[in-house]
């Protein structure tokens, strides 16, 4: 299903003349937005205007998020998947955007139940009445892609699975075509991005486009995510911190979900927390663990961890020691790590737990974010200065730091962070977002709450399971050095050789960067000496001459776009 998707390229599927309006919207709005980024972020900075674009950014990018806010609410779709990703990037995006767009899901208009019953009973084969003892026509909850509503399973189905109390989720009807539209949209607009040299060379935006179309695909089809709740329970299936619905496989098909219904406390629901004697402030680092037991451990996570997604269920009297579980729903957005990459996952948290920051560079490096042709030597001198000022504080602490004291390590090391080729491996998008939705929960949870107590003793744990590797590794290391002792002979004959014939070429990529620098900033210098010569002699000659003066103060542009255009080569 995905490649079919990916063989409609831009433009929207035929069938569906209906959304086409739909679609012109999502690229009108995306191509005004971008053409005001690069005048304000790209243009007016060259031509030494940067001050303007400094003092409208905070009241565009509100204005931006806005009216981003008011386009997903009106369309739905993907729109709001959109919106809610961009709510979750802390680390990127100013809090003007995030602020205006973290309630978007919490805004999507409900199905009216006879449209969400005649659905279910297309899906299903017969008449809700025939399968259910009851459905409440209200929803607990509305999606962008589907909602949910409360029922009862009738007596012989319950019977059979040992369950009364179910939770029905179903599409939205004709949800389907609107996603294969949105993707289409936004396909688009990342073959624009792709063409914008300071995006392209930090991510490869089809390819994350790629990324969340395939997210999104599986996410309307609920025999994948039924699948992905077994899996997930079977991962936790002797952790009693963990508690996962139960699928009711006979009521289920690819657009309808019948699961356990295990309704319970919002996880950020503090006062209902205290109610019912759980301290929220000890929910936070039980969270925080058992996510990052998905990421580092299992390799297969909750990329959705919003607080809508977990609940606190308290256990029953007499439980013991554990007095409530962690309740996870929803898993038709899950990510998966690579071995590989977990490996880099593990080594860049345990840096990160020393604070060492050439340790996190060289982690970087193993998961991929850091291409090889980068020169890494500035970004270990930024991280250890990082970790030696700001490492292990907490939200609240960093709250009260100085924010001139960001402000100035901004500055200092920007331009470095900001040169430096870096991409998103695949799936690194949603380890992002389960990592921030995970920040964000924990802070809700406990305004002090620092994920570095959380981080440092599994860091530890972590690092003494790679310790007990150690034999492993030392075997490892030793077949790889007898490989390279035995290619060593051939490998020096070949040097001799390009000695000899005068070919061996060295690269020094700092000095070759800044030569090129020097180049661009000298032809930049030139052009515009001769746009100038020229606009000033085009003058001057309009006085006598009309028609030669204006011809040389037109012909000046081309100095100017050449000094533009050289300037943009090498940002």
């Amino acid at each position: 299903m995905v490649s079919t998707v990916q063989d409609k390229a831009a433009d929207p599927p035929r069938p569906l003349r209906e959304h086409r309006g739909r679609y012109r919207r999502i690229l009108r709005f995306a191509a005004r937005n971008l053409a005001a980024t690069w005048w304000f972020e790209l243009f007016l900075p060259r031509i030494g205007l940067s001050r303007i674009a400094a003092r409208t950014r905070s009241r565009r990018m509100l204005r931006f998020a806005q009216r981003f806010h008011d386009l997903a609410v009106e369309l739905g779709g993907l729109m709001i998947k959109v919106g809610q990703f961009l709510s979750s990037r802390l680390d990127i995006l100013p809090p003007e955007i995030t602020k205006e767009l973290e309630g978007l899901q919490d805004e999507v208009p409900p199905v009216a139940f006879p449209d969400i019953s005649a659905l279910a009973a297309r899906e299903l084969g017969t008449p809700l009445g025939n399968v259910f003892a009851s459905v409440d026509p209200e929803p607990i909850a509305a999606a962008s892609l589907g909602q949910a509503h409360r029922a009862r399973l009738n007596p012989l189905d319950a019977g059979d699975t040992g369950l009364d109390a179910v939770v029905v989720k179903v599409q939205r009807p004709g949800i389907g075509a609107i996603v294969d539209v949105d993707l289409a949209a936004l396909r688009k607009v990342a073959g624009w991005l792709s063409h914008i040299r300071l995006v392209s060379r930090r991510a490869d935006m089809p390819a994350l486009v790629e990324e969340f179309a395939q997210t999104s695909l599986a996410e309307i089809d609920y025999l994948h995510e039924a699948v992905n709740a077994e899996r997930f329970a079977a991962d936790f299936a002797g952790d009693p911190r963990v508690e996962v619905p139960a699928v009711v496989w006979e009521r289920t098909t690819r657009r309808v979900l019948t699961l356990e219904d295990v309704t319970a406390i919002k996880i950020t629901d503090v006062k209902a927390l205290r109610a019912a004697g759980i301290d929220p402030a000890a929910v936070a680092p039980v969270f925080a663990s058992i996510m990052f037991d998905q990421l580092f451990t299992n390799g297969f996570f909750h990329a959705d961890p919003h607080p809508g997604n977990i609940f606190v269920t308290p256990a029953p009297a007499g439980a013991g020691e554990h007095q409530w579980q962690l309740t996870f729903i929803d898993f038709g957005m899950m990510g998966e790590v690579t071995p590989a990459t977990r490996s880099g996952l593990r080594k860049l948290l345990i840096a990160a737990a020393a604070r060492d920051g050439r340790g996190l560079v060289a982690a970087i490096n193993d998961v991929g974010v850091l291409m090889p042709s980068a020169d890494s030597a500035g970004l270990e001198r930024a991280m250890t200065q990082l970790f030696a000022r700001f490492g292990g504080m907490g939200f609240a602490e960093l709250r009260e730091v100085d924010p001139r004291e960001f402000r100035d390590f901004a500055l200092e090391f920007g331009d470095v962070v900001r040169s430096l080729p870096f991409q998103l491996p695949e799936n690194f998008l949603l380890i992002i977002r389960a990592m921030s939705l995970t920040s964000g929960v924990c802070s809700a949870l406990d305004e002090r709450f620092n994920l570095w107590d959380s981080v440092e003793p599994y860091a530890a744990q972590l690092l003494r399971n790679e310790r007990g590797n150690v034999v492993q590794d030392v075997a490892r290391q030793a077949i790889d050095a007898a490989a390279v002792a035995f290619r060593l002979p051939g490998r020096l004959d070949a040097l001799a050789s390009r000695l000899e014939e005068g070919s061996l070429q060295v690269a020094v990529p700092r000095l070759e960067r800044q030569g090129a620098r020097l180049e661009r900033a000298v032809r930049r210098s030139a052009s515009a000496v001769v746009f100038g010569a020229l606009l000033v002699a085009g003058a001057i000659a309009r006085a006598d001459d009309l028609v030669l003066g204006n011809v040389l103060m037109a012909v000046s542009a081309v100095p100017l776009l050449h000094a533009l255009w050289v300037g943009r080569r090498g940002r």
